[in-house]
């Protein structure tokens, strides 16, 4: 039993939204904060977003995600990881829609966010191998969980060593805008200050994401919807909000690498939500208690970052409703893939 359990759905759906909008608040001052530290410590705004600011943006769905599986709901736990990334990959389409150049996957090409995008793909290949393997486990928890740990860190190692010695480049064009330190952001006398308004702010959405996990669980069981609806739409979009008004606020600023770099970046984290709630669940593996919806999300995330990758090596300059063909294609998978999901077309 979860202490929701004793509100009332209109009650339920205020928490809900009360949350997602102190999630869409902080994370409108995270992505300020961001694009200076970025600056200011050097590493820059595409390592930055995937490394800090797309793990500290995911807080909100890593508490979401434990919530669920640890009131029992795997389904919401794992739903609202994957669905998280879906979200994600579409706002990426939304933020590019505001931007007046060419397509933002082409002014903001960078090896780091390839590898992200690489290594996001075969993460969540792994999930669907565990899933369909044998149900080990230890402590409660199967042995995947820490297969995919590892294979975040040699993720970011391997976009590390590409920034410090890359061995391909990006060819350069006239609208190509290059991550070039802003002066005023290399001021390193308030770096301190900084960090401490990132932590507060990190802190902020952390809580805000455990007020929409629980909101989560008291949506399924007031209104009999399914687990992975409730996981894969709503929450998982409104604990992503932080990513979207990170992305659209970065793209205004000009920090088109940080715009894609936390999208793609924090995909990448995303999928250890899975393995944090492995570990919160403690009805055996969390993998084997996913079911064709959560299954069918996973795959349509496999193909929205696939498309996605194409986009960023073919880097069109321009296309349909301003965006690239890969813009197009994300929203489109997008839009049908959660319809089918919606109208119960997708098996339980």
């Amino acid at each position: 039993m979860s202490w929701i359990d004793h509100w009332s759905l209109t009650a339920t759906a205020a928490l809900f939204v009360a949350s997602a909008l102190v999630i869409l608040f902080a994370g409108v001052r995270m992505s300020r904060v961001s694009d200076q530290l970025a600056d200011a410590t050097g590493m820059g705004e595409a390592l930055f977003g995937a490394a800090l600011l797309g793990g500290s943006t995911s807080l909100p769905g890593i508490v979401a995600s434990v919530t669920a599986a640890a009131n029992g709901l795997p389904e919401l736990a794992v739903s609202n990881a994957v669905g998280g990334i879906a979200a994600q990959t579409t706002f990426l389409v939304l933020a590019d829609m505001t931007h007046r150049g060419v397509n933002l996957e082409h002014a903001a090409a960078s090896v780091e966010n390839l590898v992200n995008a690489a290594m996001l793909c075969a993460l969540l290949s792994l999930v669907l191998l565990a899933e369909a393997g044998p149900q080990w486990t230890w402590l409660g928890v199967h042995p995947m969980s820490l297969v995919l740990f590892g294979g975040y860190a040699l993720g970011l190692r391997l976009a590390t060593q590409a920034k410090g010695r890359p061995s391909w480049d990006a060819q350069k064009t006239r609208e190509t805008i290059t991550d070039e330190p802003d002066p005023e952001n290399l001021e390193r006398s308030n770096l301190g200050k900084l960090w401490g308004r990132f932590a507060l702010l990190a802190v902020t959405v952390a809580v805000a994401g455990y007020l929409i996990g629980s909101a989560g669980i008291g949506l399924v069981r007031s209104t009999g919807l399914s687990q992975s609806l409730v996981g894969g739409l709503f929450t998982a979009v409104a604990t992503s909000l932080p990513e979207l008004v990170t992305c659209i606020a970065a793209v205004r600023q000009g920090a088109l690498t940080l715009a894609v770099g936390v999208i793609i970046g924090g995909n990448t984290f995303d999928v250890l939500f899975i393995a944090f709630a492995d570990v919160a669940y403690r009805d055996g593996s969390i993998y084997h208690a996913i079911t064709a919806q959560p299954r069918f999300i996973i795959a349509l995330t496999i193909v929205l970052t696939s498309v996605l990758l194409l986009g960023l090596i073919r880097r069109e300059k321009r296309g349909i409703g301003n965006v690239g063909f890969e813009g197009v294609l994300v929203l489109s998978f997008y839009l049908i893939g959660f319809a089918l999901l919606s109208l119960g077309l997708i098996g339980d």
